[in-house]
């Protein structure tokens, strides 16, 4: 039974040099605040400021995009938007195969989009980076595009469960 697993996260050095340039300018700020000798700042008040500055930035490293194909559908979670898998099972899905997509121009960027703002007629798309998606058409004419980094091996275990249909 040929199973086809993949874990994303939001990895791209350049989105880490960015959030780690977004922190400078508060930390920045907090400190000169800090050790200014009329501060009226705690240690306390400095420290949850600091540690809620890096949770902030470091929220999106919570970020993580799983998928499943096997004999049942396709099952993809991500969190922290989805508690468990959403399933697609095979009886719903009108078409699916692997492409290339602008996340740009076709989603507006990464991350979970609706496509209620963004070229509705594409319809959702759920992607961490890349530009390579398993593309799905359900039978009620909506629209799922799955972020993948494994074109070949995402393309070989769905010609394996569409031609068994």
């Amino acid at each position: 039974m040929k199973v086809f697993i993949e874990e994303q996260r939001f990895t791209q050095t350049w989105l880490i040099v960015i959030l780690g340039f977004s922190l400078i300018v508060p930390l920045y700020v907090m400190g000169k605040e800090f050790f200014n000798e009329n501060s009226n700042m705690s240690s306390t008040e400095f420290i949850v400021t600091i540690l809620a500055i890096a949770f902030s930035v470091g929220f999106i490293f919570l970020f993580k995009l799983k998928t499943r194909i096997d004999e049942v559908g396709i099952h993809y979670q991500f969190l922290p938007f989805h508690f468990s898998y959403k399933i697609i099972k095979w009886n719903e899905i009108e078409k699916a195969t692997v492409r290339i997509y602008d996340p740009i121009g076709e989603y507006g960027g990464w991350g979970l989009k609706g496509g209620a703002f963004w070229n509705k007629g594409k319809g959702k798309c759920i992607n961490v980076s890349g530009d390579i998606g398993i593309q799905l058409v359900l039978k009620n004419d909506k629209k799922l595009l799955i972020g993948t980094q494994k074109k070949e091996e995402a393309t070989q275990v769905l010609k394996k469960y569409i031609n068994n249909d």
